[in-house]
């Protein structure tokens, strides 16, 4: 079914509320394991409904955080969803608890139990008043984001539509778009510090409440990670100083010789040719159908995917006001549909984006269809972004179709940009644990903790006179660090796998596939390492991985 005829009926919370009540009292009740298991997929039947009803209005809200009516659902939902997560934790419990447990994880899976612990962890009746607070913060910071209005050459332009100028061959109009850009970040510093001083205070709560002495193991469990913990990330980002950043230090002086500039100031960030980055021929519209062709050429597997998406109008990319900024995937259960958001802007970026949510709606598709067990279809942050990363590398050899006679010089963009990439985000995720371990809810010793941690990641980085930016500003366009704390880290840690594909690429492109295929299709029905294994990639947290992965690159 086309995303535009799906219906939209709003979750009703009493009706669905009992229903969870009943399943927990039954689950409780069973007498044996094949009745515990009836329950249970009557169980994913409901959870499904009340997901797929909740998906399709996030999905019509961001697409316009303008419409009334999709606006009031949504702040519905940031009120009613706490308390269903709170029934469906009970449920889970019950079922965690069940003396036919073994019977379950038979059906199930083992990995399945341990997400319900992490979920048991995360959750208290105590906190759901905290949690609609912490829903409602966030809608206050996406709304603020999404109705930016930053006058520029003529127009009125949102953070999306300014991009084309940050990132231009002018540099006179790069400096311009970039003071357009931080004035517009001071302008709403103050609201900004305001919901995220809340925010931090409230998760602080939370976790208070829950027995933690701060919100990072909270944070943990709410990111399903059961693989490693808080050290091994440590470690993790130590290793991206030693390695990843002299890398990306020679790299960027590589860049600046390129760029013919005595020194690289922030307004070059992401610039990566005197005569700027190639931009993707063709409207929006034209990126898609050049990406069923793309696909349709890459494997089987991936036609039969993307001409799916397209069929059923499983996109909205579109770039425009009021619309929220970023991009993801997310899936709709009933239907077994993936759907991709973006913000395409005429940039290189548009086919960065898509080709990244192409990679998670892929592994969507491939595995819903290959596994029947609902909680087994979707793998923790740090494979799911494997998936997207890897696509990115896997589709390169046809940038042609999108970027014409600019192609190589795309790829030699996008692998830049890939790498260089890694120290910032190691930057981000070591900023947000130091907000939460020190409870960092003073505005100016943010920015001072952000700016100390900039010369550690980002030596290079020099903000020429910019004031807001150069005192410590720079976190506040982070959208992850209000929306969803301690994820940003996956995204270094998955781009290792990645670039392990990548380099299998280079040798044998087949088998490099069937590995990634394999992946894909077990979703998250393995743990962590154990799908490392069936991927054939290693352990990102081991010693000398990362410096393993650049070498077979011939980078280091």
């Amino acid at each position: 079914m086309k995303f535009k005829e799906m219906p939209y009926k709003r979750v009703d919370y009493d009706k669905t509320a009992e229903q969870f009540k009943t399943l927990t009292k039954r689950v409780k009740e069973a007498k044996s394991g094949e009745e515990l298991w009836e329950i249970h997929q009557e169980y994913y039947k409901v959870y499904q409904n009340m997901m797929d009803s909740m998906t399709i209005a996030e999905i019509r809200h961001d697409g316009n955080t303008a419409d009334p009516f999709y606006a009031a659902e949504k702040d519905y939902y940031d009120e009613t969803a706490p308390m269903l997560s709170s029934l469906a934790t009970d449920y889970q419990r019950a079922l965690y608890e069940s003396p036919y447990r073994s019977f379950m994880e038979e059906k199930i899976g083992k990995v399945a139990f341990a997400t319900m612990d992490n979920a048991i962890k995360s959750m208290d009746e105590s906190i759901i008043g905290l949690m609609q607070e912490e829903n409602a913060l966030t809608t206050q910071y996406n709304k603020l984001i999404a109705s930016a209005k930053i006058p520029f050459d003529g127009q009125v332009c949102n953070l999306s539509l300014l991009r084309p100028y940050l990132t231009g061959n002018d540099r006179t109009v790069r400096r311009q778009a970039w003071k357009a850009y931080s004035d517009y970040f001071m302008t709403v510093a103050d609201e900004l510090d305001d919901i995220y001083d809340k925010l931090v205070k409230n998760r602080t709560a939370q976790a208070k409440a829950m027995g933690y002495d701060n919100y990072i193991q909270l944070g943990y469990y709410r990111m399903n990670r059961n693989s490693y913990d808080r050290n091994d990330v440590e470690n993790f980002r130590r290793q991206v100083k030693e390695v990843f950043v002299p890398f990306a230090e020679r790299v960027h002086e590589i860049r600046r010789k390129r760029l013919g500039l005595e020194k690289l100031s922030y307004i070059d960030n992401e610039v990566y040719f005197k005569e700027g980055n190639p931009d993707p021929v063709g409207t929006a519209q034209e990126i898609l159908e050049s990406g069923q062709k793309m696909y349709a050429e890459l494997s089987p597997e991936t036609k039969e995917f993307f001409d799916f998406m397209m069929e059923n109008e499983l996109f909205d990319v579109f770039g425009r006001k009021d619309k929220k900024q970023g991009g993801y995937m997310t899936y709709l259960y009933q239907y077994h549909s993936p759907f991709i958001f973006a913000n395409f802007n005429g940039t290189n970026a548009d086919v960065n984006v898509l080709t990244h949510e192409a990679g998670h709606a892929f592994e969507a598709y491939t595995a819903s269809r290959n596994i029947p067990v609902l909680s087994q279809t979707f793998s923790t942050a740090e494979i799911s972004e494997i998936h997207s990363m890897a696509m990115e590398y896997f589709t390169l050899p046809w940038m042609h179709l999108f970027f014409g006679e600019n192609a190589e010089k795309q790829k030699k963009a996008y692998l830049w940009d890939s790498l260089e990439a890694m120290p910032y985000m190691a930057c981000v995720d070591e900023f947000q644990h130091r907000v939460y371990a020190e409870n960092l809810t003073d505005a100016m010793e943010r920015r001072k903790v952000w700016h100390e941690l900039e010369k550690i990641y980002l030596p290079w980085r020099d903000y020429d006179g910019n004031e807001f930016l150069g005192q410590g500003g720079f976190w506040m366009q982070k959208q992850h660090l209000f929306m969803c704390p301690f994820y940003y880290i996956d995204y270094a840690v998955s781009r290792v796998g990645a670039l392990e594909y990548y380099g299998k690429m280079q040798e044998d492109l087949e088998s490099a596939w069937k590995d990634y295929y394999a992946l894909c299709r077990q979703g998250g029905s393995k743990g962590y390492h154990e799908l490392l294994r069936i991927g054939n990639l290693s352990d990102p947290f081991k010693e000398g991985t990362i410096y393993n992965a650049l070498k077979k690159l011939n980078l280091i």
